[in-house]
């Protein structure tokens, strides 16, 4: 249960009513996420304009790599509402829930490639050490997997966020939705 007010989308108005409806136009639904920050409207559109621009845009990483990092940072914090929805994201791509459930509880059995043990690598250690990461380049496992400095800068974006977004979810008590995965469009 949430441990803050929540605006319900029946109890919106102006510009909250206005986003909740864009949101549910584009995604099918209305995310836990997202009405968790509904006494701040302004912090719903900032944000997800940031997650479109980081999980959406076409970059040197996919979005199956995106989403990967996005489960080995939940699991790594504990946040079992990204860690759910984003596994339902890249079983999308992957389609082998087995491999998913590997990749949440040890990457190295999941059989990734070299490329994707890397970004798996470089997203754990930068979510658990990040102090590390200011005296030392970490970027090197990347850039030794062939990864190029704007997929460096995407994974380090990716693991940012949802480090960001994992400690709201926890902090602020987000519940995962009963109808998980029925109507949000991937």
């Amino acid at each position: 249960m949430a441990r803050i007010k929540v605006i319900q989308p029946e109890d919106a108005t102006g510009a909250l009513h206005t986003i909740y409806h864009d949101a549910i136009e584009k995604r099918g639904r209305l995310a836990e996420v997202l009405k968790i920050q509904s006494l701040h409207p302004d912090s719903i559109r900032s944000h997800m304009n940031f997650y479109m621009d980081i999980m959406f845009s076409k970059t040197s990483l996919t979005r199956a790599e995106k989403e990967m990092i996005a489960v080995v940072v939940s699991a790594t914090n504990g946040c079992v509402y990204c860690q759910t929805h984003h596994a339902e994201a890249l079983n999308h791509y992957w389609k082998d829930e087995e491999r998913i459930e590997q990749l949440k509880a040890d990457f190295k059995k999941a059989k990734l490639s070299f490329r994707e043990e890397a970004l798996c690598a470089f997203a754990i250690h930068l979510t658990q050490n990040p102090q590390e990461h200011e005296s030392s380049d970490h970027t090197i496992i990347l850039k030794t997997a062939g990864i190029n400095d704007e997929g460096v800068l995407d994974a380090a974006l990716v693991t940012s966020y949802f480090n960001f977004v994992n400690r709201m979810v926890l902090s602020l008590g987000v519940q995962l939705e009963d109808r998980l995965g029925k109507g949000y469009k991937y």
